[in-house]
């Protein structure tokens, strides 16, 4: 991959999964169908790659385990395919985090791009009126954070290559789709333009919005080291990603935090 993630993991040459190094330990990749992505999609009845893509939860060197069991946390690896849904780029449905049962919070998600472009797209609500809307573009080595609460989607900004991407979250996490799928997606569609450029459409069965769009930025405010791969700062220091399965320990954070 373009990126080294801080452990022994590889992309399958050409399918939408991955192969895991010595002491490293993961699960069977589970695939993305497009028939389950299509009530989100801007013309649900295109055509694209099927799979959509691949995804492994609960991926980490097996010596790091219990320690992860321990925290609530949890690594996960995802590979998109390239091309187009249609006028779209290939991207996942969107999603709101569930509450988590061990502390009660629909909890944040933390990004790193391991390959290709990647887009993290993320609203504040999924009610008629999204609130703050936010665009994050992210390429090899980049972090991405999405608070609690807001909804979110993944998309792949390159059609001419796969897109890989890791994500620490919660131990407990689980996946409300219903705002979404009621509102046919999120507030903005991600469009591709004749040269490969992405626009944006807003989504008419929201009320309107404005879509701030920008790069991968730090996060100091989560003691977030820009050096470090998101695994080599668990490794490091658990103690200080203990946020993500328990958002309560920043809660002062959250209130003004934009990805």
């Amino acid at each position: 991959m373009d990126f080294n993630p801080g452990f022994d993991i590889t992309l399958h040459p050409t399918e939408l999964s991955f192969e895991y190094g010595p002491g490293v330990c993961g699960p069977v990749v589970e695939f993305r169908t497009l028939d389950a992505i299509r009530p989100s999609l801007m013309e649900p009845n295109c055509s694209g790659p099927d799979p959509v893509y691949g995804i492994a939860m609960d991926v980490a060197r097996a010596a790091d385990m219990p320690e992860l069991q321990k925290r609530m946390l949890l690594f996960g690896a995802v590979a998109y395919a390239g091309g187009r849904l249609g006028k779209e780029p290939v991207r996942s449905q969107g999603h709101v985090h569930a509450i988590a049962p061990h502390c009660g919070w629909s909890t944040p998600e933390w990004f790193e791009v391991w390959e290709g472009n990647a887009i993290i797209y993320a609203q504040e609500c999924v009610t008629d009126d999204p609130g703050k809307c936010v665009a994050v573009s992210a390429g090899p080595g980049d972090q991405v954070i999405v608070p609690p609460g807001w909804a979110h989607c993944v998309i792949n900004a390159d059609p001419q290559k796969r897109m890989v991407f890791g994500a620490l979250c919660d131990r407990q996490y689980g996946f409300v789709y219903d705002g979404v799928r009621q509102h046919h997606g999120l507030a903005w569609f991600p469009v591709f333009t004749a040269d490969n450029a992405i626009t944006w459409e807003r989504n008419p069965r929201y009320t309107t919005s404005h879509l701030d769009m920008h790069q991968a930025r730090a996060y100091p405010e989560l003691n977030c080291d820009p050096n470090r791969t998101m695994y080599e700062q668990f490794r490091n220091d658990p103690e200080s990603v203990h946020w993500v399965s328990e958002p309560q320990r920043v809660q002062a954070v959250w209130p003004a935090f934009i990805p």
